[in-house]
């Protein structure tokens, strides 16, 4: 086998990686969030949730930081405590997108159990918005037209997506849905800026700052949010000593620990084998897989026209920005350092 075919291989094996991913992960947090998916209609705390997807990262990166150095533990060590504890400076500068990310991830959790996975899966879709927007104010990078336009249908199918749609297959329950769908989308809207913000703010980091290392940044930002957790989980501390921190844990809410802490491993492997191109294709079928599940599986979505055209849309405007980012960073040298960067959790 040549090392063409290796690496096709490797591209569209990544991609439907990626796209169970991120199908199998929203599907499964709806369906944690149903009542029916406990006995008794009780649910589990999100924000033990994070903190415990947040545990696994960190091991995770700690694991590939020692794997980086040849599985010796004391070198790995002192890196750890040489390049994060010591170097508090650089280290501190992950606090604010570590506390945003974890803000994210709990909004996230606020979100999927008040939408259905079809509705948030295009409304989360604006983080593309977000994330262009902080680029332009934070980075200045210069937006092409045809991505301007992306943009621009991006959020027209968004909007559409949010029309009415008819009556609920919930009988009596119009209106407890209608309030829902407002906390829903708000917690939606928080997310995407939440995660637009950080997102940028980390990739200056990369970029400009004095640490080009991946797993040591993640290992950086993941310190942070192991405390950002922490924090979460004593607002609730009276609930979870009630109850217990692992209240409501059941074998499909430790397989959302483990797909959402290996998650970025899989991003990682989808930038070192595909392109920006592939992704959006990745996320436009996404879309579609989770639609189609919510209809016929978790029986909580009704599709209608409007609906139908703004999903349309929103898929068109992932696909199309994604064209444009691609012939932008082959233009960019800056992005094209980036994307190196970014290779080394997978060259390790």
């Amino acid at each position: 086998m040549t090392n063409t075919e290796v690496n096709q291989y490797l591209k569209y094996g990544t991609l439907a990686l990626v796209t169970f991913q991120t199908t199998f992960n929203v599907l499964l947090l709806r369906y944690s969030r149903l009542e029916k998916s406990s006995g008794e209609g009780k649910k589990y705390f999100g924000s033990t949730l994070v903190l415990m997807v947040e545990i696994v990262k960190f091991i995770v990166c700690f694991s590939l930081l020692v794997f980086q150095n040849g599985w010796v533990l004391s070198k790995s060590v002192k890196i750890f405590y040489k390049e994060i504890i010591s170097n508090i400076h650089e280290t501190r500068k992950l606090s604010l997108p570590s506390a945003l990310y974890t803000l994210q991830n709990t909004l996230l959790i606020v979100a999927i159990s008040n939408l259905d996975v079809a509705t948030f899966q295009l409304t989360y879709q604006l983080k593309i918005l977000t994330t262009a927007f902080f680029s332009v104010l934070l980075l200045g990078k210069h937006l092409s037209g045809r991505q301007w336009v992306a943009l621009f249908i991006l959020m027209t199918g968004v909007i559409c997506v949010q029309l009415p749609t008819g009556a609920s297959k919930i009988p009596d329950a119009t209106s407890i849905q209608s309030h829902q769908k407002i906390i829903g989308l708000v917690a939606v809207l928080i997310s995407c800026l939440s995660s637009g913000f950080a997102g940028v703010f980390y990739e200056k980091l990369l970029k400009h700052g004095n640490q080009k290392s991946i797993i040591i940044r993640s290992l950086q930002l993941g310190l942070f949010s192991l405390i950002s957790g922490s924090v979460a989980v004593m607002l609730s501390l009276q609930n979870i000593r009630e109850f217990g921190f692992f209240f409501g844990y059941t074998p499909v809410i430790w397989t959302i620990v483990c797909v959402q802490a290996f998650g970025g491993l899989v991003i990682a492997a989808t930038m070192k084998y595909a392109d920006n191109i592939l992704k959006g294709f990745a996320t436009s079928i996404s879309i579609i897989l989770s639609s189609i599940c919510s209809y016929l599986i978790l029986n909580d979505f009704k599709f209608n026209v409007m609906f139908i055209i703004g999903a349309l849309m929103v898929i068109c405007a992932t696909y199309f920005y994604g064209i444009s980012s691609k012939q932008d960073s082959i233009r960019s040298p800056d992005m094209e350092e980036l994307i190196e960067v970014e290779k080394e959790v997978t060259d390790v």
